[in-house]
């Protein structure tokens, strides 16, 4: 029989409203946490198994609601929630911030003396304000709450380390490997109007403001300009999200020639279909979006932010954050220069070769968890 390091041991995943990195992060280690023997208890909004099936992959799923934003009254509901659901729990691991403050208070109120871990995500938005207060205050109350802090980017890690964590370990979040793509380019191409040459532009990533898609707009806008490039790229934007109907408007107006596809399950035909992916977020840790590129052999252009540079090196063509000329530049640069878009093709799948795969990954949490439960000085709440 298997080695069960975590055998006759209840862990405890959290997690807030999620359509893409977090929950797909939390369903891709459930499996090796059951291996381990650990009795698998999923906590999040009912939503989130509905769509990530933690249920099906042998994890229990209990549904508190724990929205993306602060609000008082539902928080104060998936504490309470929470707190009856973390009976008998030995570790609990919130994953991401909102998650972390919720699991922090259930922990506190319960009395529980279960070890708290706390992996971040995603930095705070950007902004002032009485918000921004109430959100930094919080954040710091949450990773000095933590037993052990786990950060996906260096800057996530070094901002943890300044707000006062007791332990703070830098992990980060391999994208789980992509299915093989199950149609011929020419078949994409077609069913997306492309029936000669043109060139094909994939954004991947929800429709929310840290995307920078209104910064892509405005390169798409310049380079569709550009004389270079005959005809202008079709650009194929696969996602949903709060900005739908504002850059839908924007594009009908503008003309652009942009296609907003919404959720896709082919996000690897899409790839294997396009020319070039481009990131253009104003923030990212270990966009899964980059490393699907990579791994696909896709040139990427992307911000260079947050832990991009440290997980993509040189396999791509990095850019300042919100500069839509430098944006647009560097696309030019890849699609006008085959033999420069061979050379990122190469170069990232020799990056992405180098990354933890999703077995290291929770390989690594079985083991922090068994640390957390053999180790008498880590303090209780």
């Amino acid at each position: 029989m298997a080695e069960q390091p975590l055998l006759d041991h209840r862990v405890t995943e959290v997690l807030a409203t999620s359509t893409g990195g977090v929950g797909t992060h939390v369903r891709s280690v459930v499996p090796a946490l059951v291996s381990s023997g650990a009795d698998v208890q999923v906590c999040g909004p009912r939503a989130t198994d509905e769509l990530f099936g933690f249920s099906a992959r042998g994890a229990r799923f209990t549904p508190v609601e724990i929205s993306a934003g602060l609000a008082p009254a539902a928080d104060a509901r998936a504490v309470a929630a929470l707190r009856a659901a973390l009976a008998g729990s030995d570790v609990v691991h919130a994953h991401g911030l909102r998650a972390g403050l919720v699991a922090a208070a259930a922990r506190r109120l319960s009395g529980s003396p279960a070890r708290l871990v706390l992996t971040l995500h995603n930095a705070l938005p950007d902004g002032g304000g009485l918000r921004r207060r109430v959100l930094q205050r919080a954040e710091r109350a949450t990773v000095r709450a933590a037993d052990v802090v786990l950060a996906a980017s260096s800057d996530l890690a070094e901002n943890a380390r300044r707000l006062g964590a007791r332990d703070v370990r830098l992990a980060p979040v391999s994208a789980p490997p992509l299915p093989p793509a199950t149609r011929a380019r020419t078949e994409v191409r077609e069913e997306l109007g492309l029936l000669d040459d043109r060139a094909l532009v994939v954004a991947v990533g929800r429709l929310h403001p840290q995307k920078g898609y209104d910064v892509l707009l405005d390169a798409v806008a310049r380079w569709s300009a550009d004389v270079r490039l005959r005809p202008a790229p079709l650009v194929v934007v696969a996602g949903d999200g709060p900005l739908h109907d504002e850059l839908a408007e924007r594009i009908r107006r503008e003309v652009l020639p942009v296609t907003l596809l919404g959720r896709r399950d082919d996000v690897a035909d899409l790839l294997a279909a396009a020319d070039l992916c481009v990131l253009p977020s104003r923030w990212e840790a270990r966009s899964l979006t980059a490393q699907e590129a990579l791994r696909s052999g896709t040139p990427l252009v992307a911000t260079r932010t947050g832990g991009l540079p440290e997980l993509l090196g040189d396999a791509a063509e990095l850019v300042p954050v919100g500069d839509a000329a430098a944006l647009a530049e560097a696309v030019v640069r890849v699609l006008c220069d085959s033999a420069h878009a061979d050379e990122l093709s190469r170069r990232g799948r020799d990056q992405a070769a180098g990354w933890p795969d999703e077995a290291a990954t929770a390989a690594h949490l079985v083991s922090l968890y068994r640390e957390l439960l053999d180790d008498p000085r880590r303090s209780r709440p």
